[in-house]
Protein backbone atom coordinates (compact mmCIF):
# COMPACT_ATOMS: atom_id res chain seq x y z
CA UNK A 1 0.00 0.00 0.00
CA UNK A 2 2.81 1.85 0.71
CA UNK A 3 4.98 1.49 -1.98
CA UNK A 4 1.51 2.38 -4.56
CA UNK A 5 1.18 5.80 -2.51
CA UNK A 6 4.48 6.37 -3.69
CA UNK A 7 3.89 5.62 -6.93
CA UNK A 8 1.04 7.80 -7.15
CA UNK A 9 2.79 11.32 -5.28
CA UNK A 10 5.71 10.75 -7.73
CA UNK A 11 3.31 10.64 -10.80
CA UNK A 12 2.01 13.53 -9.11
CA UNK A 13 4.71 15.96 -8.92
CA UNK A 14 5.95 14.73 -12.07
CA UNK A 15 2.98 16.41 -13.68
CA UNK A 16 3.75 19.49 -12.30
CA UNK A 17 7.38 19.42 -13.14
CA UNK A 18 6.18 18.91 -16.93
CA UNK A 19 3.25 21.66 -16.29
CA UNK A 20 6.19 23.65 -15.70
CA UNK A 21 8.14 22.32 -18.72
CA UNK A 22 5.47 23.29 -20.85
CA UNK A 23 5.06 26.76 -19.56
CA UNK A 24 8.67 26.72 -20.66
CA UNK A 25 8.09 25.94 -24.04
CA UNK A 26 5.12 28.17 -24.28
CA UNK A 27 7.75 31.22 -23.57
CA UNK A 28 10.50 29.68 -26.19
CA UNK A 29 12.53 28.55 -23.26
CA UNK A 30 13.60 25.75 -25.09
CA UNK A 31 16.78 24.97 -23.59
CA UNK A 32 16.06 25.04 -20.21
CA UNK A 33 12.68 23.13 -20.84
CA UNK A 34 14.88 20.27 -22.86
CA UNK A 35 17.29 20.53 -19.67
CA UNK A 36 14.95 19.94 -17.13
CA UNK A 37 13.17 17.11 -19.06
CA UNK A 38 16.92 15.69 -19.32
CA UNK A 39 17.22 15.78 -15.28
CA UNK A 40 13.91 14.26 -14.88
CA UNK A 41 14.76 11.09 -16.78
CA UNK A 42 17.60 10.90 -15.02
CA UNK A 43 16.78 11.44 -11.45
CA UNK A 44 13.36 9.66 -11.73
CA UNK A 45 13.54 6.69 -14.27
CA UNK A 46 17.78 6.72 -13.98
CA UNK A 47 19.00 6.74 -17.55
CA UNK A 48 19.68 9.26 -19.95
CA UNK A 49 16.87 10.32 -22.47
CA UNK A 50 18.47 9.27 -25.44
CA UNK A 51 18.88 5.51 -23.75
CA UNK A 52 14.78 5.40 -24.14
CA UNK A 53 14.37 7.13 -27.59
CA UNK A 54 16.66 4.20 -29.03
CA UNK A 55 14.29 1.69 -27.77
CA UNK A 56 12.07 0.72 -30.45
CA UNK A 57 8.21 1.04 -30.90
CA UNK A 58 7.36 -2.72 -31.31
CA UNK A 59 10.09 -3.56 -27.86
CA UNK A 60 9.12 -0.40 -25.97
CA UNK A 61 6.93 -1.75 -22.76
CA UNK A 62 8.30 -5.75 -23.03
CA UNK A 63 11.87 -4.11 -22.80
CA UNK A 64 11.04 -1.46 -19.84
CA UNK A 65 8.71 -4.23 -18.00
CA UNK A 66 10.91 -7.17 -18.42
CA UNK A 67 14.41 -5.85 -18.89
CA UNK A 68 14.62 -2.95 -16.21
CA UNK A 69 11.98 -4.08 -13.83
CA UNK A 70 9.63 -1.02 -14.18
CA UNK A 71 6.27 -0.95 -13.22
CA UNK A 72 3.14 0.42 -14.41
CA UNK A 73 3.93 4.19 -12.58
CA UNK A 74 7.20 3.96 -14.15
CA UNK A 75 4.99 3.85 -17.60
CA UNK A 76 3.00 6.68 -16.85
CA UNK A 77 5.54 8.79 -16.23
CA UNK A 78 7.71 8.12 -18.96
CA UNK A 79 5.00 8.10 -21.17
CA UNK A 80 4.39 11.76 -19.95
CA UNK A 81 7.90 12.44 -20.43
CA UNK A 82 7.45 11.62 -23.87
CA UNK A 83 4.38 13.54 -24.28
CA UNK A 84 6.16 16.47 -23.27
CA UNK A 85 9.20 16.30 -25.41
CA UNK A 86 6.42 15.41 -28.56
CA UNK A 87 5.52 19.30 -27.36
CA UNK A 88 9.40 20.29 -26.99
CA UNK A 89 10.06 19.40 -30.80
CA UNK A 90 6.16 20.59 -32.44
CA UNK A 91 7.74 23.80 -30.63
CA UNK A 92 10.95 23.70 -32.13
CA UNK A 93 9.26 22.71 -35.73
CA UNK A 94 10.93 18.66 -35.77
CA UNK A 95 7.93 17.45 -36.71
CA UNK A 96 9.27 13.92 -37.01
CA UNK A 97 11.00 14.06 -33.60
CA UNK A 98 7.10 14.98 -32.34
CA UNK A 99 5.69 12.68 -34.22
CA UNK A 100 7.90 9.94 -32.84
CA UNK A 101 7.94 11.06 -28.85
CA UNK A 102 4.20 11.20 -29.51
CA UNK A 103 3.48 7.71 -30.63
CA UNK A 104 5.91 6.61 -28.02
CA UNK A 105 3.67 8.02 -25.77
CA UNK A 106 0.88 6.79 -26.83
CA UNK A 107 1.83 3.28 -27.20
CA UNK A 108 2.87 3.71 -22.95
CA UNK A 109 -0.78 5.30 -22.30
CA UNK A 110 -2.75 2.99 -24.18
CA UNK A 111 -0.67 0.19 -22.39
CA UNK A 112 -1.39 1.82 -18.96
CA UNK A 113 -5.00 2.19 -19.45
CA UNK A 114 -5.19 -1.27 -20.93
CA UNK A 115 -3.41 -2.81 -17.40
CA UNK A 116 -5.22 -0.56 -15.14
CA UNK A 117 -8.62 -1.41 -13.11
CA UNK A 118 -9.39 2.81 -12.47
CA UNK A 119 -10.76 4.76 -15.82
CA UNK A 120 -8.82 8.00 -16.02
CA UNK A 121 -10.77 10.35 -18.02
CA UNK A 122 -7.44 12.86 -17.62
CA UNK A 123 -5.55 9.88 -19.36
CA UNK A 124 -7.95 8.77 -22.36
CA UNK A 125 -8.14 13.23 -23.02
CA UNK A 126 -4.53 12.87 -23.36
CA UNK A 127 -4.40 9.83 -25.61
CA UNK A 128 -6.94 11.82 -27.82
CA UNK A 129 -4.51 15.14 -28.05
CA UNK A 130 -1.78 12.99 -29.03
CA UNK A 131 -3.89 10.88 -31.53
CA UNK A 132 -4.87 14.41 -33.37
CA UNK A 133 -1.20 15.90 -32.73
CA UNK A 134 0.24 12.64 -34.91
CA UNK A 135 -2.43 12.69 -37.65
CA UNK A 136 -2.22 16.47 -38.25
CA UNK A 137 1.91 16.24 -38.06
CA UNK A 138 1.37 13.10 -41.18
CA UNK A 139 -0.34 15.26 -43.70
Amino acid sequence: MYQKDYVLRMIEMIGDLIAAIRGMIKKGEYKQASDRLSDIYYNVLREDASFFRTIPESDLTNKLLQDHNYTNGHLEILAELFNAEAELCLAMDNKSGSIEYSRKSLILFEFIDSEQKTYSLERINEMETIRKRIELLKK
